[in-house]
């Protein structure tokens, strides 16, 4: 057994008992949310909880690799080549609204390299798995993003950031444009299900700005494994920490890079 096969398979066991910790929590959450200092920046005690068990998992197993989760930050020694990048509840205010788009995403950088990528929806007892060179699966079946080659005929989902009613680096624009140029552009709230969705060819392509790592490593693998294609907007190599990603198919992603690089500000659309 490889590394990267024990390292996919010890985070499988923690996304799937974080898994469980959010569906007990599911529904007894209202009185135990909060904001994260910045309006709809939700955070519930099944956020922490749920990574609580991640934790401890990952330290059991690797007590010598380095952490980025979202509710503790960093631990570990943040130097060390192995760094695993935690969202124990991506999609909180639709879990704390009971709306079934939520997981769990725990993906692990190899070098600052996506290597091993795990997404668990509890509700809906989906489990997303890759690791480099070792393939994507949903359910441990195999997936492969859709054909779809024409933006016309394809369907996006994106997301919008905390900050959008304060920036106008909001989104708003390429959703409208995008609105329009293709057969529909969905909005889940969970970024992590999003870069799913496209490796298993529900969608053809997804952008967002304002995300985090947590929100897009395990993702990035997972649809990298499942033939997909992932960069910045302009189709230069992503880059983690600016927030910003275009993934798809592959066979769209010139033309939705184009198309977001085209669109007309908001004014246009008002």
């Amino acid at each position: 057994m490889t590394n990267l096969q024990i390292f996919l398979d010890i985070a499988t066991e923690a996304a799937l008992a974080a898994g469980a910790v959010l569906q007990g929590y599911l529904g007894k959450v209202e009185d135990a949310v909060t904001e994260k200092g910045r309006p709809g920046d939700l955070v519930t005690a099944a956020d922490k909880a749920s990574e609580a068990v991640i934790l401890e998992v990952l330290r059991r197993h690797f007590p010598q690799h380095s952490i980025l989760a979202e509710e503790s930050g960093k631990l570990g020694n943040q130097d060390n080549e192995y760094l695993w990048v935690i969202d124990p509840l991506d999609g909180t205010t639709n879990y704390a609204h009971q709306y079934p788009a939520f997981c769990v995403s725990i993906g692990l950088l190899i070098n600052d390299v996506p290597q091993v990528g795990v997404i668990y929806d509890p509700f809906h007892n989906e489990l997303f798995r890759a690791a480099a060179g070792l393939g994507a699966t949903r359910n441990r079946h195999p997936i492969k993003v859709s054909h779809t080659s024409e933006l016309n005929k394809s369907l996006l989902v994106t997301g919008f950031a905390y900050d959008r009613r304060e920036t106008s680096d909001n989104n708003y624009a390429e959703f409208c444009h995008l609105t329009h140029l293709t057969q529909g552009v969905r909005r889940s709230g969970s970024a992590a299900l999003d870069l799913a969705h496209v490796a298993c060819g529900r969608v053809d392509g997804y952008w967002e700005r304002g995300i985090a790592p947590w929100d897009i490593i395990a993702g990035v693998i997972l649809l990298q494994e499942a033939g997909g294609k992932v960069t910045a907007y302009d189709g230069t190599p992503l880059k983690i920490e600016s927030g910003r990603i275009l993934a798809t198919n592959g066979y769209i992603h010139n033309k939705l890079s184009q198309a977001l690089i085209d669109a007309p500000p908001l004014s246009a659309w008002q």
